[in-house]
């Protein structure tokens, strides 16, 4: 649904975006991270063909960027930093507008914004102009513009910001729900944990380049090496004289807990409970070690300024 291949977009002098290889399936969501200033935005513009790159190729939606601009428009909702909200419409209008913008029906554009209102709990407020909405309030009407027209890709600028908690959490249901259907969404986020929760991809991007892309589990092992985990008993326990499996290494041993690496949990973890066990350890927990990715972004982050990153 999103391809490209060696994107990369110029400004004069100014390399904004350079060689970016992506690649999102139907029902995925790649979340892309980094600084202000590190290419997401441009990326994006791109994407929506807003922005003719300057090398490379996309395809979002099947549509070439720079040959079907009009389709990858019809194709994508766009949340973008800058909402373009029109501060004397009322909600109602502004949907219907853009309702009119995608070619819908008045019945199909009546139908959809009453939904999309209810849902974002904006339905009380249709008929008072943006012009005095809340900026939480915005954010939702932002949102439920992205998706009048039900497009196949979705392209979000930080959908949480200015939120409240409550509001934030529907919010990711929401974008949660629209995976389950097959959507493909990009999401460009600070919200370290939010990506967490719902990212299938995730890329970090710097000064226009991708540093490293994968699954959260990925990165996790790319960048910080294997996991770890911490076993308790539930009694002192002598573990002198324990063979450990294959790439299974001890780190730390006390009385009643033992803290070991390991390279390959699926195939390690279960030979290690079974040798425990059978020496005669009552095992209360075994439990990774947390290792989140805050730590993989910024240990990236620091590599790629040179700096050393202390954890």
């Amino acid at each position: 649904m999103i391809e490209t291949n060696d994107l990369s977009k110029q400004f004069n002098d100014f390399s904004a975006v350079d060689g970016v290889n992506l690649s999102v399936e139907a029902g995925q969501i790649l979340a892309l991270l980094g600084q202000n200033g590190a290419g997401k935005t441009t990326t994006v513009r791109m994407l929506t063909a807003l922005l003719q790159p300057s090398r490379g190729s996309a395809r979002v939606a099947g549509y070439d960027v720079t040959k079907n601009g009009p389709d990858v428009r019809a194709s994508v909702g766009v949340l973008t930093e800058h909402h373009g909200l029109y501060m004397r419409m009322t909600a109602l209008e502004y949907m219907d507008f853009f309702g009119q913008v995608y070619s819908l029906a008045p019945a199909l554009r009546k139908a959809r914004t009453e939904n999309l209102l209810e849902y974002f709990g904006l339905a009380e407020a249709a008929k008072r102009r943006i012009g005095e909405y809340s900026k939480g309030m915005r954010q939702k009407l932002a949102l439920a513009r992205a998706m009048m027209h039900e497009p196949s890709v979705l392209l979000l600028d930080e959908p949480t910001s200015a939120m409240d908690p409550e509001s934030a959490r529907l919010v990711r249901d929401e974008i949660a729900r629209l995976k389950s259907n097959q959507r493909t969404i990009m999401l460009c986020s600070h919200n370290l944990t939010e990506v967490e929760a719902l990212a299938d991809k995730i890329a970090v991007i710097y000064r226009g380049k991708i540093l490293i892309q994968g699954s959260l589990e990925e990165l996790k092992r790319k960048v910080l090496g294997a996991s770890e985990y911490r076993i308790l008993f539930s009694e002192a326990w002598n573990a002198d004289g324990l063979e450990l499996p294959t790439g299974v290494e001890l780190l730390l041993k006390t009385p009643t807990s033992l803290k070991v690496r390991v390279e390959a949990p699926e195939q390690s973890n279960p030979q290690l409970v079974q040798r425990l066990t059978s020496k005669g350890a009552s095992i209360v927990a075994f439990q990774e070690e947390a290792r989140t990715l805050e730590q993989v972004y910024l240990k990236v982050m620091a590599e790629a300024k040179g700096i050393e990153y202390v954890q």
